[in-house]
């Protein structure tokens, strides 16, 4: 017991010679540095740095810089047409990995192609126009090396649902139809505009979790919807909800359901899904699961022919219009109502499909090693969708199963993106009569076999042990497309999104910062129980910067901190507070509320009788608080460079004889 005394005492010595050397070293330099001041800079070229790192963060017109005029053209179209860029390097050898890239995505898109499009309402054709056109677009002008175009499933029910809203796709077939062009083309421009005036960051408030929800609920609904197809049902529910989907399926189990057509569902997708298994267990078979949906279709097709299964209640595709797009420019609306209407659901499907294209093309853009800029693509992907629009096409974007397929079959440039598009021209033009029999079970197996991977259950359990705040917004987003629709999930989504941006925003993380033995240097005493407090010194960090939405709150919780302080040291009997240290090295900015507030916490202290000092505000800062002449309220000799100078100035007289 008498050596740990001694060791105790020892430490505490060995801290206490520690802090004194600290004070005298500190004595003969903290004069010498002071917080500086930045340089004083006009208001224009302020201004101008501000825009500059809001828009142009990734500084864009660095390659042109100390460049001849022609090479600036050429480096311009580049920019917009990245083709003629990687298309001088372009090889026979790279070309085989794109062709073969190509066939196989091809295979997986075309009886997608077919599925998605009734997700939308729309004809089976209008599915292959979208995997035509659009992908020709993005291969010249599109810089993701892996990202396959085409109609997905979360957009082509999103569109359906909204259109759906509108219009009826039955009475009103030719209306609907013209409806989602309109749709479409102002998708295309929003996404154009977006990429073209640099405000890609705007979809980033579509928080990881937000998204994670969304598009499990999503794949659940689409799931769901695919039921009709799957069991035969003539007669269903056009609500997306679960609750009146299952209420519309058990409704008509008695005399609706059709048991051949539950034996061709069931059967074929238990091959996909065995398909997809196989395909991930061995990555090398990833072919498998590519081929699968075409050798479903090409099966189940020539079975329901042989066995005239649609005479006995199979539902099949009918007809598929042979022949390539038909011009739709002149079906868009650009004024009236219906442009109104084609403008809002254009701009949500938009940026859905923006969200899914660029998180996808990241993902494989980090996975090869090569940067992808955001804006470039928002472009390439709202000019396809515009001509697209034009072209009889509905909003396509990035498929994320296409993708991958396409990342495992070897893709080096967007030529797959070509190769496939060229198959689709080939099956418009040759093939189309013999989808007739294709059985619509087979569709909805294929779709539900896709969407399921839409479900990150992994995904969904990192994000509710890392942060509780986000796993509501994805439960929120989850549960409100499940249970209510599409467009109400996404509305809860981005306000999920927004009001956690907010709460961060209004309600910043403030700590009590003290010593850690043997240094000057001070932390958080949460973080490290070790830390002590300085006695008579409360020293406080606020983690955000300052601004008019949360300066009140910042002041008042420091007064909390000072009174709950003294509180426990007037229960202790031990010495009152007589200087409190706010470190600022984490405010990065300062409005006028938050100046006007740091004078009202001055004036509070003041009649406290406690002394304010700051330590380390950021040049930003420490310009902002001249300007408002706060320096000369609080004393220049009460700013210091680092919290362990200020304590040195304001240790009680014990501590510094010590």
């Amino acid at each position: 017991m008498g050596h740990s005394f001694s060791d105790k005492d020892e430490s505490k010595e060995l801290d206490i010679a520690s802090l004194s050397y600290s004070h005298h070293h500190t004595e003969n330099t903290r004069y010498v540095y002071k917080v500086g001041f930045p340089p004083k800079r006009n208001f224009i070229a302020e201004i101008t740095d501000r825009v500059k790192e809001t828009f142009f963060a990734d500084d864009p017109l660095h390659r042109y810089k100390d460049q001849p005029r022609s090479r600036k053209l050429m480096l311009g179209l580049q920019y917009f047409f990245p083709i003629l860029e990687w298309g001088r390097h372009y090889n026979l050898g790279k070309f085989k990995g794109d062709l073969i890239a190509g066939l196989t995505i091809a295979s997986l898109c075309i009886p997608q192609d077919i599925g998605y499009s009734k997700l939308a309402n729309l004809d089976p054709q209008y599915g292959l126009y979208s995997s035509f056109v659009p992908p020709l677009i993005y291969s010249v002008m599109g810089s993701s090396k892996d990202l396959a175009i085409g109609p997905v499933a979360v957009v082509s029910l999103l569109l359906g649902t909204l259109l759906q809203n509108e219009l009826d796709p039955v009475k009103d077939k030719e209306e609907y139809r013209r409806l989602a062009f309109t749709a479409t083309f102002f998708a295309g421009i929003t996404q154009a505009a977006l990429g073209f005036l640099r405000l890609g960051f705007l979809i980033e408030f579509l928080s990881h979790a937000a998204i994670v929800g969304f598009m499990a609920g999503a794949a659940i609904t689409i799931a769901l919807q695919q039921l009709k197809g799957f069991l035969g049902i003539q007669k269903f529910t056009k609500k997306t909800d679960i609750i009146s989907v299952m209420r519309s399926v058990w409704g008509s189990a008695q005399h609706g359901w059709n048991w051949q057509t539950i034996i061709i569902g069931a059967t074929f997708l238990a091959f996909l899904l065995f398909a997809k298994y196989i395909g991930k267990k061995r990555k090398n078979l990833f072919w498998v699961s590519a081929i699968a949906p075409l050798l479903s279709v090409i099966i189940s097709t020539f079975f329901v022919y042989i066995t005239r299964a649609d005479k006995h209640g199979v539902q099949i595709v009918n007809k598929i219009e042979k022949g390539l797009n038909p011009s739709s420019i002149h079906q868009i609306h650009f004024t009236g109502s219906y442009a109104a209407k084609g403008f809002r659901i254009g701009v949500v499907a938009g940026m859905i499909g923006l969200t899914e294209a660029i998180a996808i093309g990241r993902t494989f853009a980090a996975m090869k090693d090569y940067q992808l800029d955001g804006n470039k693509e928002m472009f390439a992907l709202g000019t396809m969708n515009t001509i697209g629009s034009m072209a009889s096409c509905y909003v396509a974007t990035g498929s994320f199963s296409r993708s991958a397929v396409n990342f495992m079959s070897g893709c080096n440039t967007t030529v797959s993106n070509m190769v496939m598009s060229s198959v689709v021209l080939l099956t418009l033009v040759l093939i189309t009569p013999l989808f007739k029999y294709t059985p619509n079970a087979i569709l909805s197996s294929i779709i539900i076999s896709a969407v399921i991977g839409l479900i990150d259950y992994e995904a969904a359990y990192l994000i509710w042990k890392v942060d509780k705040l986000d796993f509501i917004a994805c439960m929120g987003a989850f549960f409100g497309v499940v249970f209510e629709s599409v467009e109400i999930g996404l509305l809860i989504a981005v306000s999920i999104s927004l009001a956690k941006i907010l709460l961060q925003v209004t309600r910043p993380r403030t700590a009590l910062l003290g010593n850690l033995p043997r240094t000057t240097v001070y932390r958080n005493i949460e973080q490290y129980p070790e830390a002590t407090k300085v006695p008579g010194v409360l020293i406080v960090r606020v983690d955000s910067a300052i601004y008019f939405s949360n300066s009140n709150y910042v002041k008042e919780r420091i007064i909390r901190w000072l009174r709950d302080e003294e509180e426990q040291l007037k229960a202790k009997n031990l010495p009152r507070i007589d200087f409190l240290i706010v470190e600022m090295s984490p405010v990065t900015d300062i409005d006028t509320s938050g100046i006007h507030a740091l004078e009202e916490l001055c004036k509070s202290l003041q009649k406290r009788n406690v002394q304010l000092g700051l330590a380390n505000p950021g040049p930003v800062v420490i310009d902002k608080l001249r300007l408002a002449n706060f320096t000369e309220l609080i004393g220049q000799d009460n700013i210091f460079l680092t919290v362990g100078e200020a304590v040195m100035a304001f240790a009680p007289k014990p501590l510094q004889d010590a």
